[in-house]
Protein backbone atom coordinates (compact mmCIF):
# COMPACT_ATOMS: atom_id res chain seq x y z
CA UNK A 1 0.00 0.00 0.00
CA UNK A 2 1.54 3.30 -1.03
CA UNK A 3 2.36 6.08 1.49
CA UNK A 4 -0.51 8.46 1.99
CA UNK A 5 0.08 12.22 1.10
CA UNK A 6 -1.31 14.85 3.62
CA UNK A 7 -1.41 18.97 3.19
CA UNK A 8 -1.47 20.10 6.15
CA UNK A 9 -1.97 24.08 7.23
CA UNK A 10 -0.39 24.08 10.73
CA UNK A 11 3.46 24.24 11.43
CA UNK A 12 5.98 25.33 14.05
CA UNK A 13 4.89 25.52 17.01
CA UNK A 14 1.31 24.19 15.86
CA UNK A 15 2.30 21.38 14.79
CA UNK A 16 4.07 20.08 17.20
CA UNK A 17 1.48 20.24 20.17
CA UNK A 18 -0.92 19.20 17.49
CA UNK A 19 -2.11 15.42 18.56
CA UNK A 20 -3.41 14.40 14.61
CA UNK A 21 -0.30 15.90 13.20
CA UNK A 22 2.51 15.78 15.32
CA UNK A 23 5.09 13.12 14.05
CA UNK A 24 7.49 14.17 16.76
CA UNK A 25 10.87 13.09 15.84
CA UNK A 26 9.55 10.45 12.97
CA UNK A 27 9.23 14.15 10.54
CA UNK A 28 11.43 13.78 7.87
CA UNK A 29 14.38 16.43 6.96
CA UNK A 30 12.49 17.97 4.48
CA UNK A 31 9.01 18.23 6.66
CA UNK A 32 11.53 19.59 9.12
CA UNK A 33 12.48 22.32 6.78
CA UNK A 34 9.13 22.64 5.36
CA UNK A 35 7.07 22.97 8.48
CA UNK A 36 9.80 25.00 10.32
CA UNK A 37 10.83 22.91 13.40
CA UNK A 38 14.55 22.03 12.31
CA UNK A 39 15.94 23.41 15.26
CA UNK A 40 12.90 22.08 17.86
CA UNK A 41 13.34 18.53 17.09
CA UNK A 42 17.24 16.63 17.81
CA UNK A 43 19.17 15.82 14.71
CA UNK A 44 18.05 11.53 14.38
CA UNK A 45 14.94 11.15 12.42
CA UNK A 46 13.16 8.20 14.00
CA UNK A 47 11.24 5.53 12.30
CA UNK A 48 7.37 4.68 14.17
CA UNK A 49 8.49 1.15 14.74
CA UNK A 50 11.56 3.57 16.64
CA UNK A 51 9.68 5.32 18.54
CA UNK A 52 7.19 2.29 19.50
CA UNK A 53 9.76 0.85 20.77
CA UNK A 54 10.93 3.90 22.91
CA UNK A 55 7.63 4.43 24.04
CA UNK A 56 7.44 1.06 24.93
CA UNK A 57 10.60 1.39 27.18
CA UNK A 58 9.08 4.14 29.11
CA UNK A 59 5.63 2.72 29.82
CA UNK A 60 7.30 -0.37 31.29
CA UNK A 61 9.00 2.15 33.97
CA UNK A 62 5.08 2.43 35.36
CA UNK A 63 4.57 -0.31 37.38
CA UNK A 64 0.79 0.04 38.30
CA UNK A 65 -1.92 -0.02 35.61
CA UNK A 66 -3.62 3.50 36.81
CA UNK A 67 0.03 5.00 36.28
CA UNK A 68 0.47 3.44 32.91
CA UNK A 69 -3.42 4.26 31.73
CA UNK A 70 -1.86 8.39 32.92
CA UNK A 71 1.17 7.94 30.54
CA UNK A 72 -0.39 6.51 27.70
CA UNK A 73 -3.04 9.31 28.49
CA UNK A 74 -0.28 11.47 27.86
CA UNK A 75 0.95 10.25 24.81
CA UNK A 76 -2.43 10.07 23.42
CA UNK A 77 -2.62 14.80 24.04
CA UNK A 78 0.66 14.26 21.97
CA UNK A 79 0.87 12.33 19.13
CA UNK A 80 -2.33 9.73 18.14
CA UNK A 81 -0.09 8.34 15.29
CA UNK A 82 2.18 7.09 18.11
CA UNK A 83 -0.34 5.89 20.38
CA UNK A 84 -2.51 4.04 18.11
CA UNK A 85 0.41 2.37 17.30
CA UNK A 86 2.00 1.19 20.20
CA UNK A 87 -1.46 -0.24 21.36
CA UNK A 88 -1.84 -2.20 18.47
CA UNK A 89 1.13 -3.82 18.72
CA UNK A 90 0.18 -4.81 22.41
CA UNK A 91 -3.39 -5.39 22.17
CA UNK A 92 -3.78 -7.44 24.79
CA UNK A 93 -1.67 -6.46 27.59
CA UNK A 94 -2.67 -2.56 26.74
CA UNK A 95 -6.38 -2.47 26.35
CA UNK A 96 -7.36 -3.39 29.99
CA UNK A 97 -4.89 -0.55 30.62
CA UNK A 98 -6.81 1.89 28.69
CA UNK A 99 -10.06 0.44 29.11
CA UNK A 100 -11.79 -1.95 31.22
CA UNK A 101 -10.59 -2.63 34.18
CA UNK A 102 -8.08 0.05 34.85
CA UNK A 103 -10.09 3.23 33.16
CA UNK A 104 -13.00 2.92 36.09
CA UNK A 105 -9.95 3.41 38.78
CA UNK A 106 -9.16 6.59 36.62
CA UNK A 107 -12.36 7.61 36.23
CA UNK A 108 -12.81 7.34 40.13
CA UNK A 109 -10.04 9.75 40.37
CA UNK A 110 -10.93 11.87 37.65
CA UNK A 111 -10.62 15.13 38.95
CA UNK A 112 -7.31 13.98 40.68
CA UNK A 113 -6.04 13.49 37.29
CA UNK A 114 -7.06 16.27 35.67
CA UNK A 115 -5.09 18.01 33.28
CA UNK A 116 -6.46 19.10 29.95
CA UNK A 117 -9.95 18.85 28.80
CA UNK A 118 -10.67 16.13 26.88
CA UNK A 119 -13.83 16.79 25.11
CA UNK A 120 -17.25 19.12 25.58
CA UNK A 121 -18.28 19.22 28.87
CA UNK A 122 -22.39 20.13 28.80
CA UNK A 123 -23.22 21.06 31.97
CA UNK A 124 -26.81 21.71 33.53
CA UNK A 125 -26.72 25.40 34.60
CA UNK A 126 -25.71 26.45 31.41
CA UNK A 127 -28.28 25.06 29.57
CA UNK A 128 -29.05 27.64 28.12
CA UNK A 129 -26.03 28.29 26.28
CA UNK A 130 -25.84 24.58 24.80
CA UNK A 131 -25.54 25.58 21.34
CA UNK A 132 -23.23 27.66 21.24
CA UNK A 133 -21.11 25.50 23.73
CA UNK A 134 -21.68 22.44 21.14
CA UNK A 135 -20.83 25.03 18.06
CA UNK A 136 -18.03 26.13 19.33
CA UNK A 137 -15.82 23.11 19.55
CA UNK A 138 -17.88 21.27 16.47
CA UNK A 139 -17.57 24.06 13.99
CA UNK A 140 -16.36 22.95 10.64
CA UNK A 141 -15.85 19.24 11.90
CA UNK A 142 -16.98 16.05 10.43
CA UNK A 143 -18.26 14.23 12.96
CA UNK A 144 -18.95 10.23 12.53
CA UNK A 145 -18.87 9.39 16.23
CA UNK A 146 -19.93 11.22 19.46
CA UNK A 147 -19.80 9.43 22.73
CA UNK A 148 -22.17 10.57 25.50
CA UNK A 149 -22.14 10.07 28.75
CA UNK A 150 -24.06 11.13 32.13
CA UNK A 151 -21.58 8.88 34.46
CA UNK A 152 -24.28 7.70 36.76
CA UNK A 153 -23.34 3.56 36.54
CA UNK A 154 -19.36 4.01 35.58
CA UNK A 155 -18.29 0.16 34.75
CA UNK A 156 -19.30 -1.15 37.97
CA UNK A 157 -18.07 1.70 39.96
CA UNK A 158 -21.76 3.81 40.26
CA UNK A 159 -22.29 7.43 39.95
CA UNK A 160 -19.18 9.33 39.22
CA UNK A 161 -20.75 12.90 38.15
CA UNK A 162 -18.47 13.76 35.59
CA UNK A 163 -16.23 11.76 33.74
CA UNK A 164 -15.41 11.73 29.65
CA UNK A 165 -15.77 8.33 27.88
CA UNK A 166 -12.57 8.93 25.73
CA UNK A 167 -11.55 5.39 26.45
CA UNK A 168 -15.04 3.81 24.25
CA UNK A 169 -14.07 6.36 21.04
CA UNK A 170 -10.18 5.05 21.29
CA UNK A 171 -11.62 1.63 21.15
CA UNK A 172 -13.83 2.65 18.22
CA UNK A 173 -10.34 3.80 16.33
CA UNK A 174 -8.24 0.68 17.86
CA UNK A 175 -10.51 -2.38 17.28
CA UNK A 176 -12.71 -0.61 13.89
CA UNK A 177 -10.98 2.06 12.23
CA UNK A 178 -12.77 4.92 13.15
CA UNK A 179 -10.80 8.12 12.37
CA UNK A 180 -10.12 9.96 15.50
CA UNK A 181 -10.54 13.68 14.38
CA UNK A 182 -13.97 12.36 13.56
CA UNK A 183 -15.22 11.33 16.93
CA UNK A 184 -16.14 13.13 19.98
CA UNK A 185 -16.57 12.35 23.50
CA UNK A 186 -19.21 13.94 25.58
CA UNK A 187 -20.12 14.02 29.51
CA UNK A 188 -23.53 15.51 30.40
CA UNK A 189 -22.91 16.67 34.15
CA UNK A 190 -26.40 16.64 35.54
CA UNK A 191 -25.05 16.67 39.23
CA UNK A 192 -23.98 13.85 41.64
CA UNK A 193 -25.50 11.92 44.35
CA UNK A 194 -21.89 10.73 45.03
CA UNK A 195 -21.26 11.98 48.86
CA UNK A 196 -17.36 11.56 48.61
CA UNK A 197 -17.42 13.81 44.84
CA UNK A 198 -19.73 16.56 46.92
CA UNK A 199 -17.79 16.35 49.93
CA UNK A 200 -14.00 16.73 47.85
CA UNK A 201 -12.80 20.31 47.52
CA UNK A 202 -10.79 19.22 44.04
CA UNK A 203 -14.15 17.73 42.08
CA UNK A 204 -14.25 19.24 39.11
CA UNK A 205 -17.68 18.75 37.98
CA UNK A 206 -21.19 20.35 39.51
CA UNK A 207 -21.39 20.25 42.70
CA UNK A 208 -25.22 19.37 43.04
CA UNK A 209 -27.72 16.63 43.30
CA UNK A 210 -28.35 14.15 40.10
CA UNK A 211 -31.10 16.25 38.77
CA UNK A 212 -33.80 13.53 37.87
CA UNK A 213 -37.19 13.55 36.05
CA UNK A 214 -38.53 16.21 33.44
CA UNK A 215 -35.50 18.55 33.92
CA UNK A 216 -33.10 15.69 33.14
CA UNK A 217 -35.04 14.43 30.07
CA UNK A 218 -35.16 17.66 28.75
CA UNK A 219 -31.63 18.47 28.74
CA UNK A 220 -30.64 15.14 27.34
CA UNK A 221 -33.37 15.75 24.50
CA UNK A 222 -31.76 19.16 24.01
CA UNK A 223 -28.71 17.47 23.19
CA UNK A 224 -29.43 15.00 21.42
CA UNK A 225 -31.81 17.65 19.41
CA UNK A 226 -28.14 19.07 18.76
CA UNK A 227 -27.09 16.24 17.45
CA UNK A 228 -29.35 15.49 14.88
CA UNK A 229 -29.10 18.63 13.44
CA UNK A 230 -25.38 19.34 12.96
CA UNK A 231 -24.44 15.88 12.24
CA UNK A 232 -27.88 14.18 11.32
CA UNK A 233 -25.23 11.00 9.98
CA UNK A 234 -23.77 10.17 13.32
CA UNK A 235 -23.59 7.32 15.31
CA UNK A 236 -24.53 8.40 19.06
CA UNK A 237 -23.31 5.92 21.10
CA UNK A 238 -25.11 6.40 25.08
CA UNK A 239 -22.34 5.00 27.74
CA UNK A 240 -22.59 4.43 31.11
CA UNK A 241 -26.48 5.59 31.60
CA UNK A 242 -27.96 4.45 34.55
CA UNK A 243 -30.18 1.41 35.06
CA UNK A 244 -33.59 3.86 34.63
CA UNK A 245 -32.80 5.45 31.60
CA UNK A 246 -30.62 3.23 29.37
CA UNK A 247 -33.12 1.33 27.94
CA UNK A 248 -35.73 4.39 28.47
CA UNK A 249 -33.62 6.35 26.20
CA UNK A 250 -32.12 3.62 23.31
CA UNK A 251 -35.93 3.01 23.12
CA UNK A 252 -36.52 6.85 22.74
CA UNK A 253 -34.12 7.91 19.86
CA UNK A 254 -33.51 5.02 17.82
CA UNK A 255 -35.85 5.47 15.33
CA UNK A 256 -34.89 8.88 15.14
CA UNK A 257 -31.65 8.87 14.50
CA UNK A 258 -28.70 6.00 14.53
CA UNK A 259 -27.84 5.00 18.36
CA UNK A 260 -26.64 2.20 20.36
CA UNK A 261 -26.00 1.74 23.85
CA UNK A 262 -23.16 -0.64 24.68
CA UNK A 263 -24.10 -1.10 28.30
CA UNK A 264 -28.03 -2.42 26.63
CA UNK A 265 -26.64 -3.53 23.13
CA UNK A 266 -23.02 -4.56 23.37
CA UNK A 267 -23.35 -6.75 26.19
CA UNK A 268 -26.62 -8.40 24.45
CA UNK A 269 -24.50 -9.12 21.30
CA UNK A 270 -21.40 -10.16 22.20
CA UNK A 271 -23.49 -12.80 24.77
CA UNK A 272 -25.49 -13.92 22.06
CA UNK A 273 -22.49 -14.79 19.88
CA UNK A 274 -21.28 -16.45 22.24
CA UNK A 275 -24.32 -18.65 23.00
CA UNK A 276 -25.02 -19.29 19.28
CA UNK A 277 -21.11 -20.57 19.18
CA UNK A 278 -22.01 -23.15 21.90
CA UNK A 279 -25.80 -24.17 20.73
CA UNK A 280 -23.45 -24.92 17.75
CA UNK A 281 -20.92 -27.30 20.02
CA UNK A 282 -24.45 -28.97 21.68
CA UNK A 283 -26.06 -29.37 18.00
CA UNK A 284 -28.95 -27.60 19.21
CA UNK A 285 -31.12 -24.38 18.67
CA UNK A 286 -31.58 -20.98 21.03
CA UNK A 287 -34.71 -21.54 21.13
CA UNK A 288 -34.16 -24.99 23.03
CA UNK A 289 -32.63 -23.08 25.87
CA UNK A 290 -33.63 -22.57 29.29
CA UNK A 291 -32.27 -19.08 30.40
CA UNK A 292 -31.49 -18.01 33.77
CA UNK A 293 -29.80 -14.63 33.78
CA UNK A 294 -28.56 -13.53 37.46
CA UNK A 295 -28.84 -9.64 37.22
CA UNK A 296 -31.54 -7.58 35.63
CA UNK A 297 -29.72 -4.44 35.21
CA UNK A 298 -29.05 -2.82 31.52
CA UNK A 299 -26.71 -5.80 31.10
CA UNK A 300 -29.11 -8.28 32.22
CA UNK A 301 -32.12 -6.95 30.72
CA UNK A 302 -30.13 -5.74 27.20
CA UNK A 303 -28.72 -9.75 27.14
CA UNK A 304 -32.62 -11.15 28.02
CA UNK A 305 -33.98 -8.63 24.87
CA UNK A 306 -30.90 -9.72 22.40
CA UNK A 307 -31.12 -13.37 23.18
CA UNK A 308 -35.22 -13.47 22.78
CA UNK A 309 -34.90 -11.19 19.45
CA UNK A 310 -32.27 -13.92 18.18
CA UNK A 311 -34.89 -16.65 18.77
CA UNK A 312 -36.99 -14.83 16.62
CA UNK A 313 -34.82 -13.73 14.00
CA UNK A 314 -32.44 -17.23 14.11
CA UNK A 315 -35.29 -19.38 14.76
CA UNK A 316 -38.53 -17.84 13.77
CA UNK A 317 -39.75 -18.24 17.71
CA UNK A 318 -42.53 -15.53 18.56
CA UNK A 319 -41.52 -13.11 20.84
CA UNK A 320 -44.28 -14.48 23.77
CA UNK A 321 -42.77 -17.84 23.61
CA UNK A 322 -39.25 -16.44 23.40
CA UNK A 323 -39.89 -14.29 26.24
CA UNK A 324 -41.25 -17.74 28.21
CA UNK A 325 -37.50 -19.30 27.92
CA UNK A 326 -35.57 -16.76 30.19
CA UNK A 327 -35.91 -16.41 34.24
CA UNK A 328 -34.52 -12.86 36.03
CA UNK A 329 -33.21 -12.92 38.82
CA UNK A 330 -32.23 -9.63 40.95
CA UNK A 331 -31.66 -8.28 44.20
CA UNK A 332 -35.44 -9.28 44.82
CA UNK A 333 -34.87 -12.79 43.75
CA UNK A 334 -36.88 -14.18 40.86
CA UNK A 335 -39.05 -11.63 39.13
CA UNK A 336 -42.16 -12.78 39.64
CA UNK A 337 -46.12 -11.02 39.80
CA UNK A 338 -46.14 -10.62 43.95
CA UNK A 339 -42.81 -8.96 43.77
CA UNK A 340 -45.33 -5.63 43.07
CA UNK A 341 -44.36 -2.40 40.96
CA UNK A 342 -42.52 -1.07 42.99
CA UNK A 343 -39.78 -3.98 43.20
CA UNK A 344 -40.31 -4.39 39.63
CA UNK A 345 -38.92 -1.93 37.22
CA UNK A 346 -42.04 -1.48 33.97
CA UNK A 347 -38.61 -2.34 31.12
CA UNK A 348 -38.76 -5.60 33.06
CA UNK A 349 -42.71 -6.87 32.85
CA UNK A 350 -42.09 -8.76 29.75
CA UNK A 351 -40.19 -11.18 31.83
CA UNK A 352 -42.36 -11.46 34.66
CA UNK A 353 -43.07 -15.00 36.09
CA UNK A 354 -46.22 -15.56 37.20
CA UNK A 355 -46.75 -16.62 41.16
CA UNK A 356 -48.64 -19.58 40.29
CA UNK A 357 -45.83 -21.34 38.50
CA UNK A 358 -43.89 -21.30 42.36
CA UNK A 359 -46.70 -22.26 44.78
CA UNK A 360 -44.63 -25.02 46.15
CA UNK A 361 -41.43 -23.78 45.63
CA UNK A 362 -39.31 -22.67 49.19
CA UNK A 363 -38.47 -18.58 49.62
CA UNK A 364 -37.08 -16.89 52.27
CA UNK A 365 -38.60 -14.63 55.28
CA UNK A 366 -39.45 -12.02 52.50
CA UNK A 367 -41.46 -14.66 50.04
CA UNK A 368 -38.71 -14.41 47.52
CA UNK A 369 -37.64 -16.85 45.55
CA UNK A 370 -33.16 -17.63 45.30
CA UNK A 371 -31.30 -18.05 42.79
CA UNK A 372 -30.67 -22.33 43.80
CA UNK A 373 -34.43 -22.85 44.09
CA UNK A 374 -34.90 -21.59 40.41
CA UNK A 375 -31.94 -23.66 39.05
CA UNK A 376 -33.32 -26.29 40.53
CA UNK A 377 -37.08 -26.30 39.30
CA UNK A 378 -36.38 -24.74 35.64
CA UNK A 379 -33.21 -27.00 35.08
CA UNK A 380 -31.23 -24.16 33.04
CA UNK A 381 -29.34 -24.93 29.88
CA UNK A 382 -27.75 -21.06 29.99
CA UNK A 383 -26.47 -19.84 33.22
CA UNK A 384 -26.03 -16.10 32.87
CA UNK A 385 -24.16 -14.00 35.49
CA UNK A 386 -24.40 -9.90 35.35
CA UNK A 387 -24.67 -8.98 39.16
CA UNK A 388 -21.09 -8.23 40.07
CA UNK A 389 -22.52 -10.64 42.96
CA UNK A 390 -19.03 -12.45 43.28
CA UNK A 391 -19.45 -15.99 44.30
CA UNK A 392 -23.07 -16.01 43.26
CA UNK A 393 -22.70 -19.46 41.64
CA UNK A 394 -21.74 -21.65 44.29
CA UNK A 395 -20.89 -25.17 43.92
CA UNK A 396 -24.64 -26.33 44.25
CA UNK A 397 -25.89 -24.30 41.79
CA UNK A 398 -23.74 -25.51 39.28
CA UNK A 399 -23.59 -28.94 40.14
CA UNK A 400 -27.30 -29.31 40.56
CA UNK A 401 -27.53 -27.32 37.02
CA UNK A 402 -25.33 -29.89 35.63
CA UNK A 403 -27.67 -33.27 36.56
CA UNK A 404 -29.62 -31.97 34.12
CA UNK A 405 -27.69 -30.97 31.32
CA UNK A 406 -24.80 -32.22 29.35
CA UNK A 407 -22.94 -29.61 28.15
CA UNK A 408 -23.66 -26.49 30.88
CA UNK A 409 -23.12 -22.70 29.21
CA UNK A 410 -21.94 -21.12 32.33
CA UNK A 411 -21.20 -17.70 31.56
CA UNK A 412 -20.00 -15.13 34.56
CA UNK A 413 -20.00 -11.89 32.74
CA UNK A 414 -19.80 -9.68 35.85
CA UNK A 415 -16.44 -7.25 35.56
CA UNK A 416 -13.85 -6.63 37.01
CA UNK A 417 -12.85 -10.31 37.64
CA UNK A 418 -12.61 -9.92 41.38
CA UNK A 419 -16.96 -9.53 40.87
CA UNK A 420 -17.20 -12.94 39.01
CA UNK A 421 -20.00 -15.36 40.17
CA UNK A 422 -17.40 -18.12 39.64
CA UNK A 423 -14.38 -19.24 38.99
CA UNK A 424 -14.02 -20.54 35.38
CA UNK A 425 -11.85 -23.11 36.54
CA UNK A 426 -14.27 -24.07 39.91
CA UNK A 427 -17.02 -24.51 37.35
CA UNK A 428 -14.81 -26.62 35.23
CA UNK A 429 -14.32 -28.99 38.53
CA UNK A 430 -17.85 -28.98 39.71
CA UNK A 431 -19.23 -30.18 36.02
CA UNK A 432 -16.21 -32.92 35.62
CA UNK A 433 -14.95 -30.89 32.87
CA UNK A 434 -18.09 -30.73 30.42
CA UNK A 435 -19.08 -26.69 30.79
CA UNK A 436 -19.07 -24.32 27.94
CA UNK A 437 -17.69 -21.52 29.65
CA UNK A 438 -17.02 -17.46 28.82
CA UNK A 439 -16.36 -14.75 31.24
CA UNK A 440 -16.34 -10.94 31.69
CA UNK A 441 -12.68 -10.50 31.89
CA UNK A 442 -10.09 -12.29 30.99
CA UNK A 443 -9.06 -15.49 32.82
CA UNK A 444 -6.41 -18.50 32.46
CA UNK A 445 -7.26 -21.75 30.61
CA UNK A 446 -9.03 -24.55 32.59
CA UNK A 447 -7.34 -27.43 33.05
CA UNK A 448 -9.43 -30.60 32.46
CA UNK A 449 -9.55 -33.78 34.11
CA UNK A 450 -7.67 -35.45 31.03
CA UNK A 451 -5.27 -33.36 31.56
CA UNK A 452 -5.49 -30.51 28.30
CA UNK A 453 -6.67 -27.24 28.73
CA UNK A 454 -9.77 -25.74 28.20
CA UNK A 455 -9.63 -22.00 26.54
CA UNK A 456 -12.22 -19.10 28.30
CA UNK A 457 -13.60 -17.26 25.56
CA UNK A 458 -13.23 -13.78 26.58
CA UNK A 459 -16.99 -12.30 26.47
CA UNK A 460 -16.11 -8.12 26.04
CA UNK A 461 -18.25 -6.25 24.09
CA UNK A 462 -15.61 -4.93 22.57
CA UNK A 463 -15.57 -8.02 20.20
CA UNK A 464 -18.57 -6.58 18.30
CA UNK A 465 -19.61 -2.97 19.34
CA UNK A 466 -16.53 -0.93 17.48
CA UNK A 467 -17.65 -3.11 14.27
CA UNK A 468 -21.41 -2.44 14.94
CA UNK A 469 -20.73 1.15 15.26
CA UNK A 470 -18.69 1.21 12.42
CA UNK A 471 -20.65 -0.39 9.87
CA UNK A 472 -23.20 1.92 10.43
CA UNK A 473 -21.14 4.93 10.25
CA UNK A 474 -19.76 3.37 7.27
CA UNK A 475 -22.94 2.76 5.35
CA UNK A 476 -24.22 6.64 7.17
CA UNK A 477 -27.45 4.19 8.13
CA UNK A 478 -30.21 6.24 9.21
CA UNK A 479 -30.78 4.11 12.44
CA UNK A 480 -28.78 0.98 14.09
CA UNK A 481 -31.72 -1.96 13.37
CA UNK A 482 -32.43 -5.17 15.00
CA UNK A 483 -31.81 -7.17 12.43
CA UNK A 484 -28.24 -4.91 11.37
CA UNK A 485 -27.10 -6.15 14.74
CA UNK A 486 -28.57 -9.98 14.52
CA UNK A 487 -26.46 -9.71 11.21
CA UNK A 488 -22.97 -8.54 13.04
CA UNK A 489 -23.59 -11.04 15.73
CA UNK A 490 -24.17 -13.74 13.48
CA UNK A 491 -20.69 -13.16 11.58
CA UNK A 492 -19.31 -12.67 14.63
CA UNK A 493 -20.38 -16.12 15.75
CA UNK A 494 -19.53 -18.06 12.75
CA UNK A 495 -15.63 -17.17 13.58
CA UNK A 496 -15.82 -18.60 16.66
CA UNK A 497 -12.87 -21.34 16.99
CA UNK A 498 -15.55 -23.83 19.07
CA UNK A 499 -17.34 -24.42 15.60
CA UNK A 500 -14.76 -26.54 14.07
CA UNK A 501 -13.46 -27.74 17.53
CA UNK A 502 -15.93 -28.15 20.34
CA UNK A 503 -12.86 -27.93 23.26
CA UNK A 504 -11.87 -24.31 21.74
CA UNK A 505 -13.44 -20.73 22.91
CA UNK A 506 -16.62 -19.94 22.38
CA UNK A 507 -15.54 -16.46 20.95
CA UNK A 508 -12.31 -15.38 19.00
CA UNK A 509 -9.04 -14.42 20.70
CA UNK A 510 -8.93 -10.92 21.93
CA UNK A 511 -5.93 -9.94 19.73
CA UNK A 512 -8.02 -11.02 16.64
CA UNK A 513 -10.23 -8.19 17.26
CA UNK A 514 -9.18 -5.63 14.74
CA UNK A 515 -9.87 -8.53 11.94
CA UNK A 516 -12.69 -9.75 14.44
CA UNK A 517 -14.64 -6.14 13.90
CA UNK A 518 -13.90 -5.43 10.71
CA UNK A 519 -15.97 -8.66 9.55
CA UNK A 520 -18.60 -7.32 11.88
CA UNK A 521 -18.55 -4.00 10.22
CA UNK A 522 -18.92 -5.34 6.86
CA UNK A 523 -22.13 -7.48 7.65
CA UNK A 524 -23.82 -4.48 9.34
CA UNK A 525 -23.23 -2.32 6.34
CA UNK A 526 -24.21 -5.37 3.77
CA UNK A 527 -27.74 -5.70 5.99
CA UNK A 528 -28.23 -1.58 6.21
CA UNK A 529 -27.70 -2.01 2.22
CA UNK A 530 -29.86 -4.71 1.84
CA UNK A 531 -32.67 -3.85 3.91
CA UNK A 532 -32.55 -0.28 2.22
CA UNK A 533 -31.25 1.72 5.12
CA UNK A 534 -28.12 2.97 4.07
CA UNK A 535 -27.73 6.34 3.19
CA UNK A 536 -25.13 5.36 0.43
CA UNK A 537 -25.79 4.18 -3.00
CA UNK A 538 -23.82 0.94 -2.65
CA UNK A 539 -24.37 -2.91 -4.22
CA UNK A 540 -23.99 -5.38 -1.54
CA UNK A 541 -20.79 -6.94 -3.34
CA UNK A 542 -18.91 -3.81 -2.88
CA UNK A 543 -19.69 -3.41 1.06
CA UNK A 544 -16.41 -4.44 1.71
CA UNK A 545 -14.14 -2.85 -0.32
CA UNK A 546 -15.99 0.30 0.39
CA UNK A 547 -15.58 -0.78 4.25
CA UNK A 548 -11.36 -0.97 4.11
CA UNK A 549 -11.06 1.94 2.37
CA UNK A 550 -12.83 4.09 5.29
CA UNK A 551 -10.68 2.43 8.28
CA UNK A 552 -8.11 5.21 9.37
CA UNK A 553 -4.71 3.10 10.16
CA UNK A 554 -1.96 4.73 12.53
CA UNK A 555 0.49 5.84 10.21
CA UNK A 556 1.92 9.13 9.60
CA UNK A 557 2.30 9.54 5.64
CA UNK A 558 3.69 12.14 4.07
CA UNK A 559 2.90 15.50 4.90
CA UNK A 560 2.98 18.36 2.59
CA UNK A 561 2.56 22.35 3.91
CA UNK A 562 -0.35 23.97 2.38
CA UNK A 563 -1.82 27.25 3.64
CA UNK A 564 -5.23 26.25 2.70
CA UNK A 565 -4.82 22.18 4.09
CA UNK A 566 -6.12 20.65 6.80
CA UNK A 567 -6.12 21.96 10.66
Amino acid sequence: MSEPTFRVAVRGEAILTSPRWNKGTAFTAEERKAFGVTGRLPFRVNTLDEQCDRAYDQLEMHESPLRKNTFLQSMKDQNWVLYYSLIGRHLKELIPIIYTPTEAEAISNYSHLFRRSEGLYLTLPHKDSMEDDFLEQTKNREIDLIVVSDAEAILGIGDQGVGISTAKSAIYTLLAGMNPSKTLSVTLDVGTDNEDLLGDHLYVGWPHGRVRGEEYDQFVDKFVQLVRKHHPNSLLHFEDFGVNNAERLLDLYRDKHSVFNDDVQGTGAVTLACIMSAVGVTKSRIADQRIVIYGAGSAGLGIARQLRDGMATIDGLAPHDANARFWLLDRFGLIKESLGPDKIRPDLREFVRSDSEWEDIPTNERGEVGLLEVVKKVKPTVLIGCSTHAGAFTEEVIREMAKHTERPIILPLSNPSKLHEVKPQDANDWTDGKALLATGSPFPPCKQPNGKEYIVAECNNALIYPGLGFGAMTAKSRCLTDTMIIAGTRRLASLAPALKDPDEALLPDFGDAPAVNFEVAVAVAEQAVEEGNAGVNWKKEEVRQRVAERQWKPVYGRYEYDPNGET
